[in-house]
């Protein structure tokens, strides 16, 4: 069992930089894939990032590449999204997932509200 819990999130404006970080129990932290997933209201959950098990792999939407950043600690259990230049259309809850397997997504974390203002 993994717990998630994910903090950063918040209100800012356009083009502004936000990092969220999500924190997990357990001591097998590092065979899990990480990624970051968000939600807006009466839209499905969409894929954001995800970080393979020792981080050297990384992917992301096309909607934020080149503005944000996944990366994980697998030392301190965490995992992170620098989020720059944010946009009006990056407002979200934002989650944390962990996966034994790519694209088989185990857990979930409460989620964590992010609010860009134009």
């Amino acid at each position: 069992q993994v717990q998630l819990v994910e903090s950063g999130g918040g209100l800012v404006q356009a083009g502004d930089s936000l990092r969220l970080s999500c924190a997990a129990s357990g001591r097998t932290f590092s065979s899990y894939v990480m990624g970051w997933f968000r939600q807006t209201p009466g839209k499905e959950r969409e894929f954001v990032a995800r970080v393979t098990w020792g981080g050297g792999s990384t992917a992301y939407a096309d909607s934020v590449k080149g503005r944000f950043t996944i990366s994980r600690d697998n030392a301190k259990n965490s995992v992170y999204l620098q989020m720059n230049s944010l946009k009006p259309e990056d407002t979200a809850v934002y989650y944390c997932a962990a996966a034994k397997i790519i694209g088989i997504w185990d857990y979930w974390g409460q989620g964590t509200q992010v609010t860009v203002s134009a």
